[in-house]
């Protein structure tokens, strides 16, 4: 109400950078907020100086522009929506991917709230901008909380897979081949041998859910293989229909 909205997304674009960080840190601190603040900041254009910092020279105004836009993709799905619309999100997955940990801890934020409160389209726009790869690259870090902050966000879009899966009559998760080819599945495996509760249960729980190892027609049919329809005859009667193995 004060009017000083516009003017910090003015000074964004400040030559010293003396004034650019203070200024990037109070418009963080305003994304904080709730929603209806979230958007007054959006309405001032807020979006397009942050793609110009989300490259700056300096890495802490690289850092602080990862995390208000991570407070973004937090709102609601109009807001992450624009944060896609202004071509956002590539850059972001580019820190995810390439940048020093700190920075790619808060992209990994951006990316995970997004997947947390973004659409089906807006999640599926997310894959088809590279986000699975860097996200199961995070699963080896030496950091309990971002371990878990990636496995959400795998499981926010493995969920749309099997959606798609279900809708499509597809045989298998086409997110799951994805997490699969990022040797996802093969971090996420070795998360059960993880000291963290927190970790090695959403590590189980993701395995159990979305990669199964064998499911009960194989098995089934792996017992057909093994048994004899007649079943085996050690010498004892067989009793009628053969024996049961099992419950």
């Amino acid at each position: 109400q004060s009017g000083v909205c516009p003017r910090l997304v003015e000074l964004l674009s400040h030559s010293s950078m003396l004034v650019q960080t203070p200024a990037l840190r109070a418009c963080g601190n305003i994304v904080t907020g709730d929603d209806q603040q979230t958007q007054a900041m959006l309405q001032c254009g807020l979006l397009q100086p942050l793609m110009h910092l989300l490259s700056h020279q300096k890495k802490g105004i690289r850092k602080e522009a990862c995390w208000t836009i991570s407070n973004i993709t937090a709102g609601n799905r109009q807001q992450v929506q624009e944060v896609i619309n202004h071509g956002l999100i590539p850059p972001i997955i580019h820190l995810l991917q390439n940048a020093d940990f700190d920075i790619r801890k808060e992209a990994a934020w951006a990316i995970s709230n997004a997947t947390a409160g973004g659409g089906d389209q807006q999640i599926e726009y997310l894959v088809e901008a590279g986000c699975i790869k860097p996200m199961c690259d995070l699963l080896h870090v030496q950091d309990s909380k971002m371990i878990g902050v990636a496995l959400d966000a795998i499981e926010n879009i493995l969920k749309i897979g099997k959606q798609k899966q279900a809708e499509n009559g597809l045989a298998e998760n086409p997110i799951a081949n994805l997490v699969e080819q990022a040797d996802g599945l093969q971090k996420i495996e070795a998360l059960q041998e993880d000291p963290n509760e927190d970790v090695y249960n959403k590590a189980v729980h993701l395995l159990e859910t979305y990669f199964p190892v064998e499911d009960d027609t194989n098995a089934q049919d792996l017992a057909d293989t093994l048994i004899p329809a007649q079943g085996f005859n050690f010498g004892a009667a067989v009793p009628q229909g053969g024996f049961t193995f099992g419950p």
